[in-house]
């Protein structure tokens, strides 16, 4: 017995989105932050560092290592779509401005996965409204259409979703794989040859990208929910669905097994409430505005997945969604691995909006554009002072928190964010006063006002956030000091203590030879005159180098950061 719907929509409430304005959302999310920038500390930096060994030759193409160091995030192909990038960028083009556009493509892949995911399930029969007596209820097509965009504007509104999905690192093709999983699975009863494709590639893809186990689970997981599956597909095709995804498992297995990317690195949950409150209060701001349209899902929806007869439209976004948030409780870096529970998410919440009631839906319109016109205007207000010095306070708070930063007027950055802050009045303006009966209305706004705070961010605020985030400031600030101790350009840097992400800013920046030491391999370098240590493992050093051969230049603090702090030492001559 097939349950209830609760979703009473019109024909008229599912009119199209302009093709052109949702690509103009696409556009507004995923170019800023392309350009214009160096890579940022963390995960970024250390993957460029890898994938600049690959080119160079000094790492294996199937076990990457970093100077000795293995990197955080098990992979192979994002490794080396980037170093494929790099080996095909025409001469001029910087490797990070090389390495980060098949990134964008992939982010781009993950919001048309995303979109056609949540179409299929918006063609479930258990998906559909209700049938009105005298006819007048939406068209199937046309309300998964408008269910896809609803999916879509939600995953782009995802405050969690900015700054990690543009940065070039393993965890943004992890996304993308998900995401075509994720299709793959909901379009399976459509187009089965289709969906087996995607299918294939985003399991492939999970364990080529260091997720081996996840991409195994993903594929028992569906291919389970197909084989239960009643209503949406004949019970012969359900089962023939479900042993592709068992046999798709088993071959993810097999090639990650050949490839040696096993690697298990969970950890226990939080024994502390403090921890966890810490953690749910992450949550509730990564996945935020679609974790409570995703909750009304839940229960307006409860009869799809409670009942014997559940509706894949809600248990299978659910289910990629669950896995997702238990393996994040279970890994050290939760904010990485809850981005991929953001797709389905998004979907989830999707399909809150045939069901919100006209006072809820008013209230998300009037706390978005509260909250992303506050933002707006902050980072305008910060800007302003940053040119001018007035307000006092907000400029005395960059002085602060960046020392040493200059800022610098940038004419076609301005008139960009001056757009985009007029195009978002404009749209406050035109969704209060046109298409009311859209459903897609309680997304726009949101989507628009993470849109444009990201855009201000990567135009007005992205000298700042170049100057905090990326290490070119502090490669600078060293050489400065090289320069005025010893006239030869140096070209060899000995470290003790740096992380990888730290030499590889050292090499790509300053262009140095590096040569890291530790107690177990003394240098054996004679002709490096420069040594770089971390201010912490300082005590140590007297183990690894003769302190006698070196005089201690100064102590050197990363602008922006307390708390990274090197001692330069440079070689004694010998007499």
């Amino acid at each position: 017995m097939t349950e209830t719907t609760p979703a009473i929509v019109a024909q008229h409430a599912v009119r199209r989105l302009p093709r052109m304005a949702m690509w103009l959302f696409c556009l507004a999310f995923v170019v800023p932050g392309l350009f214009g920038r160096e890579p940022w500390k963390g995960n970024e930096i250390t993957a460029l560092g890898q994938m600049l060994a690959l080119v160079d030759g000094t790492s294996s193409w199937f076990n990457p290592i970093l100077w000795g160091q293995a990197p955080d995030l098990d992979a192979l192909l994002p490794y080396w779509l980037g170093a494929w990038a790099i080996q095909l960028a025409p001469h001029g083009m910087s490797a990070a401005l090389a390495v980060r556009i098949p990134f964008a493509l992939l982010l781009g892949l993950t919001m048309a996965a995303t979109w056609h995911g949540a179409y299929y399930l918006g063609l479930s029969p258990q998906a559909q409204p209700v049938a009105f007596a005298f006819g007048g209820e939406a068209q199937p097509k046309d309300y998964a259409r408008t269910m896809a965009d609803g999916a879509l504007l939600a995953l782009i509104a995802c405050l969690g979703l900015a700054q990690l999905s543009h940065e070039a690192s393993p965890i943004l093709a992890q996304l993308c794989f998900v995401s075509c999983a994720f299709y793959g699975v909901s379009a399976l009863p459509y187009h089965p040859r289709y969906s087996l494709l995607a299918l294939g590639l985003g399991l492939a893809g999970l364990a080529l990208s260091g997720a081996p186990s996840f991409a195994v689970l993903m594929a028992t997981g569906s291919g389970l929910m197909c084989w239960m599956d009643r209503e949406s597909t004949s019970a012969t095709n359900g089962r023939r669905h479900a042993w592709w995804l068992f046999a798709m498992g088993v071959a993810v297995t097999a090639m990650a097994s050949s490839f040696n990317v096993w690697h298990w690195r969970l950890q226990a949950p939080h024994n502390n409430w403090s921890e966890w409150r810490s953690l749910l209060r992450f949550l509730a701001w990564f996945t935020w505005p679609v974790w409570p349209l995703a909750l009304w899902t839940l229960w307006r929806w409860r009869g799809h997945w409670t009942s014997k007869h559940w509706s894949r439209h809600v248990v299978l976004p659910m289910w990629f969604t669950a896995l997702t948030a238990v393996t994040a409780l279970l890994t050290p870096s939760p904010e990485l691995t809850l981005l991929l529970a953001l797709p389905p998410l998004a979907t989830l919440a999707a399909f809150a909006l045939p069901t919100l009631r006209r006072s809820m839906s008013a209230f998300i319109d009037w706390f978005t554009l509260l909250f992303f016109s506050g933002c707006a205007l902050v980072i305008w207000v910060v800007w302003l002072a940053m040119q001018t010095g007035w307000p006092a306070q907000p400029a005395a708070n960059v002085v602060r928190l960046a020392p040493g930063f200059v800022p610098s007027f940038g004419l076609l950055a301005c008139l960009i964010a001056v757009i985009a802050t007029m195009v978002w009045g404009w749209l406050v303006i035109w969704r209060v006063g046109k298409h009311r009966h859209a459903l897609w209305k309680s997304v726009v706004l949101p989507a628009g006002g993470a849109a444009l705070c990201w855009l201000l961010l990567m135009t007005l605020w992205l000298p700042l956030l170049d100057f905090a985030r990326s290490y070119k400031p502090w490669v600078i600030q060293i050489q400065s000091i090289m320069a005025r101790v010893s006239t030869s350009p140096p070209n060899c840097l000995m470290t003790y203590g740096l992380d990888a992400g730290q030499m590889t800013a050292f090499r790509y920046h300053g262009g140095f030879e590096i040569k890291p030491l530790d107690a177990t391999h003394p240098p054996q370098h004679a002709s490096c005159e420069w040594l770089l240590v971390d201010n912490d493992l300082r005590p140590g050093l007297p183990q690894v180098v003769k302190l006698s051969e070196w005089n201690r230049i100064q102590t050197i603090r990363r602008p922006s950061d307390n708390n990274e702090d090197v001692i330069l030492f440079h070689r004694q001559r010998q007499p």
